[in-house]
């Protein structure tokens, strides 16, 4: 049995069809098949399963697969100790960036290693519940949540969180409210609310609020794109929610912290265990907690 038999038991468990998995490892789903077929017939084991059109892992297939992550992690961690001793470490590593933290953390971060690794973002704007499955194509995943401990599904990965960033409430300047130096959830109550789409972090945030207030608060657009939201709010469609970091200064925007509900994110960063042993991927993850160290400061003022 060979680790690479293991790791297309892991994806196959991960991604849930053959034709997903030969995609991710850029080889034909009758190269899988015939690899699974090969595999159970050395084992003397069943490991896979018919689930209406597609396979599915018995027991002990998923036993392999959860071994792969131990192997894979395990090879990986001796290979970095390796690097740190030949003293050179090189390589490439593909991040997975949620808009809003990356430009946080990116412009740093890339300035930092300049010279030093390649790293090659990808921009992804997506539901909460989408970064793990971010993490099987990508090396590093640069994601937020609300709460304060990983969501279930994050629980396979290595999860480091770099910094909490507070969440104001974005006014036009000309509001009423916009001279106010904190707000509460109920001074808020019976605004016309710039949304986000269900699922995402921030709409969390707003249900938080509203059930805070007592009330339910009319939402008059949903969209991903926080220059959106706030372009919205300048031309004063409504009021909205906005990082502090990551929004930039506009004289038409008022950003006003909220008390009374826990308004704030966590961005982290994400990795399969494996892939976070890497020499390369180590050395990123340390220049994201330095350039995280950095920017925390601005979050208390």
């Amino acid at each position: 049995m060979e680790l690479r038999d293991l790791v297309l038991l892991r994806e196959l468990d991960e991604r849930g069809s053959l034709t997903a998995v030969a995609r991710a490892l850029s080889v034909t789903p009758s190269a899988v098949s015939q690899r699974l077929r090969s595999l159970e017939r050395t084992l003397g084991l069943a490991l896979t399963e018919p689930v209406g059109r597609g396979v599915r892992l018995t027991a002990p297939g998923r036993l392999l697969a959860v071994g792969a992550v131990e192997v894979a992690a395990a090879v990986a961690s001796v290979e970095a100790r390796l690097a740190a001793f030949q003293g050179g470490i090189v390589g490439r590593v593909d991040v997975a960036a949620l808009p809003s933290a990356g430009v946080v953390l990116l412009p740093a971060l890339l300035s930092m290693l300049v010279g030093d690794v390649e790293v090659r973002v990808h921009d992804h704007d997506v539901a909460e519940v989408d970064y793990a499955a971010l993490a099987r194509d990508h090396d590093l995943v640069i994601g937020h949540r609300m709460a304060r401990s990983p969501r279930p599904d994050w629980q396979h990965l290595r999860v480091v969180d770099l910094l909490r960033e507070p969440l104001d409430i974005a006014l036009p300047a000309a509001h009423p409210l916009a001279s106010r130096e904190v707000l509460t959830p109920a001074d808020v109550a019976g605004e016309q609310w710039i949304g986000v789409p269900e699922g995402y972090p921030f709409d969390d945030l707003r249900l938080a609020i509203e059930d805070a207030a007592r009330e339910r608060f009319r939402i008059v657009q949903r969209m991903r794109d926080n220059r959106l939201v706030e372009a919205l709010v300048e031309a004063g469609m409504g009021i909205g929610i906005l990082p502090r970091l990551s929004t930039r200064p506009s004289a038409g925007v008022r950003l006003v912290p909220l008390r009374g509900v826990a308004a704030g994110r966590i961005i982290s960063a994400l990795a399969r265990p494996e892939v976070a042993e890497r020499a390369v991927v180590l050395h990123v993850l340390d220049a994201l907690r330095a350039c995280a160290a950095e920017i925390a400061p601005a979050t208390r003022r």
